[in-house]
C-alpha cells in the first residue's frame, strides 16, 4: 500500500487507516521536524544480560543527543549520570542497581589467577597484571561498578599489584608506581577526545551539521530505496569529522519525522532499513579519518607506545577513505535486500524545504566552523610530511580558536555539559593498562605463548583472522577502547616476530573495533534502537553480511595499499 497522505496544514486527520490498521491522531504536517526532536517516552531496553543499559535517546533542537529526566543518554563506548546532562557518546556510569555477582566474579577470577603458578617464561609482574586485567575486564563487561569508576580502579590497583616495572630511574615506591600509572592514564588521546567533544558541539550548535543533512536529503528525491542510500551516505560523511553518536542522532531526528509522517510504526521494513542504516553508516564513516573516532587515535597512540612506527594521517586515509566509499553503498544495498521498503515513495519533502528556508543563509558562526575545520583538516593532512602539525596539537589549537574573542562559538560551561567525562575516564584507564602490559612483559608473553604459532601464517590469512576475531569479540566486550587495549600490545609483538611492520597487524584491530554490526550493544546502534523500529536480532543477518565484507575489504586494502604507505 502506498504512503498515507500526510495531514492537511491546520489540523490532524482522525482515525486514518494505514495497511488496515487505524492510526492514532497525528499532528499537522508542519510538525514533522519538531516532532522528531521531542523526547521519545517509550522505554525499549536491549535485553543484554548483566547490563543496566539506558536506551532512551532524546534530541535537542540541533538534533544532537540529550538526556531526558529518565534517560542516561546514549552509551559509548557508554551515559552520563542522571544528575547532569548526558553528553554525546558518554558512557553510562550510573547503573540502576549494584551488580553484586559481577563484583564477586571479578574478585574471584582475579584471586584464582593470582594463586595459579606463574607460567613458564612469564615475568611475575606480568602474572599479577594478567590477574588485574582479567578482573577489570569482568567489571567492565558486567558494569558491576560505574564504568568510569572501574577505569580509575584500574590505575589505583597497579601499585597494590606491585607493578614495579612502570618506574625507571628511581625507587619503585607505591607512590612512584601510581604516578607512572597516572601518567600513562593522561595520554594525548585524553586531550584529543576532550577537544573533539567541543568541536562536535560547534557543528551541532551552529546548525551546520543539520543544514548539511537537510541539504543532502532535499536532493535525494522521494524514492524510498534511494532515501536509505542518501541517509547512510550523509551520516557516514558527517561521522568522518565529528563523533559517531551525534552524527547518527542528527539523521535519526529527521528520519523519525519522515516515518511518523508516513504512519510507519515499529515493524515497518522501511523503518528497519533506515534505523539500522543510520548507526551502521556512522560506524563506517568513523574510520574514514583518524579524527573520525577516538578509537582510531587511541589505537594509533598504542602502536607508538608499543614501539611501532607513527602512522601518518594521510596514510590512514589511504585505507580509510576507500573503506568508507565502498562499504557505505554495499551496506545500504544489503539492508535494502534484507528489508525491502514496503513503500515506493516517502512523499513530498515540503517540510524539509520549509526547514531549510527557516535556517536562512549560512550564518557567520557556521562559516567560522567551516574555516576552522578546513584549516584543521589541511594541517592534519600536512602532518604526513610535517610532523610538527601533530594530529593532537592541531585539534587542541582548533578547539581553543573557537573560544577566542571575535569567534566565540561556545562557552566553557557549554563544553563541560557536552563532554563525555566518563568516556575520557575509560580511555585513560585503557591507555594505562595497555602501557602496563608492554612495560611488564605481559604483551610479549601473550604474543610468544598464545599467538606464537601464528607468526608463520602469511599476511593475508593473519590480517583476515585478526579482523574476524575482532568482530566476534565485540559481542563479548562491546567497549571498543578495551578491545584495543586487550589486542594491540600482543599483536604488535607478533608483528615484530614475523619480521613485518607491527602496524600492519595492529591496524585491522583498530579499524575493526568499529565494526559493531552484529547486535545493537554499542553506543551508536543504541541511538536508534531506543526508537523501537527494530528488534535486537534484526541487526544480525544483515550485520553478518556487512561484517564479512568488512573483513575481506580490510584485508584487501592492507595488502594493496600497505606497500604504498610503508606497511609492507
Amino acid at each position: 500500500m502506498g504512503p498515507v497522505p500526510h495531514p492537511r496544514a491546520g489540523g490532524a486527520h482522525r482515525g486514518r487507516v494505514h495497511d488496515g490498521r487505524r492510526q492514532r491522531d497525528r499532528p499537522p504536517a508542519g510538525d514533522l521536524l519538531r516532532r522528531a526532536r521531542r523526547p521519545h517516552r517509550r522505554q525499549h531496553r536491549p535485553p543484554t544480560a548483566g547490563r543496566n543499559r539506558r536506551a532512551f535517546v532524546t534530541t535537542d533542537d540541533a538534533g544532537a543527543p540529550r538526556a531526558g529526566p529518565e534517560a542516561g543518554g546514549p552509551r559509548p563506548h557508554t551515559g552520563a549520570p542522571a544528575s547532569r546532562p548526558a553528553s554525546p557518546g558518554a558512557p553510562d556510569s550510573t547503573p540502576a542497581s549494584t551488580n553484586t555477582p559481577g563484583l564477586i566474579g571479578a574478585a574471584a577470577l582475579t584471586a584464582f589467577i593470582l594463586i595459579l603458578p606463574t607460567p613458564d617464561g612469564m615475568p611475575p609482574e606480568a602474572h599479577r597484571l594478567a590477574a588485574l586485567f582479567a578482573g577489570i575486564l569482568v567489571l567492565w563487561a558486567t558494569e558491576a561498578l560505574p564504568i568510569a569508576v572501574t577505569a580509575l580502579l584500574a590505575v589505583a590497583l597497579q601499585p597494590i599489584f606491585g607493578l614495579t616495572s612502570l618506574v625507571t630511574g628511581r625507587p619503585p615506591t607505591p607512590g612512584a608506581i601510581f604516578g607512572a600509572a597516572a601518567a600513562n592514564f593522561m595520554s594525548s588521546v585524553f586531550f584529543f577526545v576532550l577537544v573533539m567533544f567541543a568541536i562536535a558541539h560547534a557543528w551541532v550548535k551552529t546548525g551546520l551539521a543539520r543544514r548539511f543533512a537537510l541539504w543532502l536529503i532535499a536532493r535525494a528525491g522521494t524514492d524510498a530505496t534511494r532515501a536509505v542510500y542518501v541517509f547512510m551516505i550523509g551520516t557516514g560523511a558527517i561521522s568522518m569529522v565529528i563523533s559517531d553518536v551525534p552524527a547518527a542522532a542528527i539523521f535519526m531526528a529527521i528520519a523519525v519525522g519522515i516515518l511518523d509522517k508516513l504512519g510507519l510504526r515499529p515493524g515497518s521494513r522501511f523503518g528497519r532499513a533506515m534505523m539500522l542504516g543510520i548507526p551502521i553508516a556512522a560506524l563506517i564513516g568513523g574510520v574514514g579519518t583518524p579524527a573520525g573516532s577516538s578509537i582510531n587515535l587511541l589505537g594509533l597512540v598504542m602502536i607508538e607506545q608499543a614501539g611501532g612506527e607513527r602512522v601518518p594521517f594521510l596514510h590512514w586515509m589511504a585505507i580509510g577513505i576507500p573503506m568508507v566509499a565502498i562499504l557505505l553503498p554495499v551496506a545500504a544495498w544489503v539492508l535494502v535486500k534484507f528489508f525491502p521498503p514496503e513503500i515506493a515513495s516517502i512523499g513530498d519533502l515540503e517540510e524539509i524545504h520549509d526547514e531549510r528556508r527557516r535556517l536562512g543563509p549560512v550564518s557567520r558562526d557556521e562559516w567560522k566552523v567551516v574555516v576552522i575545520m578546513s584549516a584543521m583538516l589541511t594541517l592534519w593532512i600536512a602532518s604526513t610530511w610535517l610532523p610538527v602539525f601533530d594530529t593532537f596539537l592541531v585539534a587542541v589549537v582548533g578547539a581553543v580558536a573557537m573560544f577566542l574573542p571575535g569567534i566565540g562559538l561556545f562557552t566553557w560551561k557549554e563544553v563541560q555539559s557536552v563532554t563525555g567525562w566518563d568516556t575520557l575516564m575509560v580511555i585513560g584507564g585503557v591507555t594505562s593498562l595497555g602501557q602496563a602490559s608492554s612495560q611488564t612483559g605481559l604483551a610479549t608473553w601473550l604474543a610468544e605463548s598464545a599467538l606464537g604459532g601464528l607468526a608463520d601464517w602469511n599476511a593475508v590469512a593473519l590480517i583476515a583472522a585478526i579482523s574476524a576475531f575482532t568482530v566476534v569479540i565485540h559481542l563479548m566486550l562491546p567497549i571498543a577502547p578495551v578491545i584495543n587495549a586487550v589486542m594491540i600490545p600482543p599483536i604488535m609483538v607478533l608483528g615484530a616476530a614475523a619480521g613485518v611492520n607491527p602496524a600492519l597487524y595492529a591496524l585491522p584491530v583498530i579499524f575493526t573495533a568499529s565494526c559493531a554490526f552484529l547486535l545493537p550493544l554499542d553506543a551508536v546502534p543504541l541511538v536508534t534502537y531506543s526508537r523501537g523500529y527494530y528488534r535486537m536480532f534484526d541487526m544480525l543477518p544483515a550485520g553478518l553480511v556487512i561484517s564479512a565484507v568488512w573483513v575481506v575489504l580490510m584485508t584487501a586494502l592492507l595488502i594493496v595499499v600497505g606497500p604504498l604507505v610503508g606497511l609492507l
